[in-house]
């Protein structure tokens, strides 16, 4: 039995873990930052940096302890080199070179998309590759071809705007708070999916990738508008809107699922056979979400793999379960592997068009 402590410090949360290779998550601990970003409406990275700094030593110490085990009793040493927030992401990687040096252990550095798209094997020992991944996330949104660890190909990407920044940013514009994606869920489910024509992007289309900058625009416009229906016509009638922030949040979902739906059945008939449908990533914890590509899967003959919810936001159990893949195949890096702020799972994809592309 090997056993890999991961470090995840790519964005918001600052997490440390410990796992075997027999899928036993040992110990793990995960930092939010929300209470921090939250009157900033959003991640602030200077602020991020600063408070992975702060957290992760004694987070790794508080591990350790946890599980009852020193650094010795460590295999490798993972922890995730990008893409993300460059400040999180290098303070993460050095605490890792620097443990790895001082323990003489291996260091493995992490995607942080192969993270996501290996936790499902951590949950399920019977995930075999291939398998056909929806990845989506706060930073991404993609239909991925896992082959093997190393081994994607991107079928689809976003042209604009992740899924889950258009959730966070819908969220906004009413007034949800942050973090957006979970309380626009919340509110979804009070609303009338039906009650607003959203637009739903790309659905339809020849082209394989996704767009959400128009659906995201199209809420704040609905938010805009908030028509007003007079109820009578003597004095004192009752004006109500025609519709509420709830009916827009369901409107919302539906289209983006909508989305999904079409743009995974595409990939689905334009690959090869494959093992399972499988999602992952932060808003792969969307219950709406999980349902309809379960009924998905269904209507394909193939089973529905979702993480746990615990494994689908940003944790470091997904980066130690993947050195722990890298590490089965005598895999390692030199502790002077740079930290990247972008890094494709797939390098040799074609660009797509759009600004502001999440490769």
């Amino acid at each position: 039995m090997r056993i890999v402590l991961g470090i995840e410090s790519s964005c918001d949360e600052t997490a440390a873990a410990l796992v075997t290779s027999e899928r036993v998550i040992l110990a793990q601990r995960i930092a939010s930052q929300d209470d921090v970003h939250r009157p900033y409406g959003g991640v602030v990275p200077e602020i991020a940096a600063r408070a992975h700094a702060e957290r992760l030593a004694p987070m790794i110490e508080a591990t350790l302890a946890d599980a009852g085990m020193t650094l010795d009793q460590v295999d490798a040493i993972a922890a995730t080199a990008g893409p993300g927030l460059i400040g999180g992401v290098m303070v993460g990687l050095v605490t890792a070179k620097a443990l790895a040096m001082a323990s003489d252990k291996p260091l493995i550095a992490i995607n942080h998309l192969e993270g996501h798209a290996l936790s499902p094997r951590l949950a399920d020992e019977n995930l075999a590759y291939p398998y056909l991944l929806l990845l989506v996330s706060g930073g991404h949104c993609q239909i991925l071809l896992v082959e093997g660890v190393g081994k994607f190909r991107r079928l689809a990407t976003t042209i604009d705007d992740a899924l889950g920044e258009a959730f966070d940013k819908s969220a906004k514009v009413l007034g949800l708070g942050y973090p957006g994606g979970p309380a626009l869920e919340r509110l979804a489910l009070q609303g009338d999916p039906k009650k607003i024509p959203l637009p739903r992007p790309l659905v339809g289309s020849g082209e394989p990738h996704f767009s959400f900058a128009g659906l995201k625009s199209a809420v704040l416009r609905a938010k805009q508008a908030m028509p007003q229906r007079v109820q009578g016509c003597v004095a004192g009638s009752v004006i109500e809107p025609a519709y509420t922030d709830a009916d827009i949040a369901a409107s919302f979902q539906q289209s983006a699922i909508a989305c999904l739906l079409d743009r995974t059945r595409r990939a689905l008939s334009a690959v090869g056979p494959v093992n399972a449908l499988v999602v992952a990533g932060g808003v792969a914890a969307n219950t709406a979400i999980r349902t309809a590509l379960e009924g998905l899967a269904a209507d394909h003959d193939l089973p529905f793999i979702a993480p746990p919810l615990a494994l689908c936001t940003d944790n470091a159990a997904m980066i130690a379960w993947a050195g722990l893949e890298r590490l089965e195949q005598g895999q390692s890096d030199p502790l002077d592997v740079a930290a990247r702020p972008r890094w494709p799972l797939d390098p040799d994809a074609e660009a797509v068009r759009g600004a502001g592309v999440k490769a």
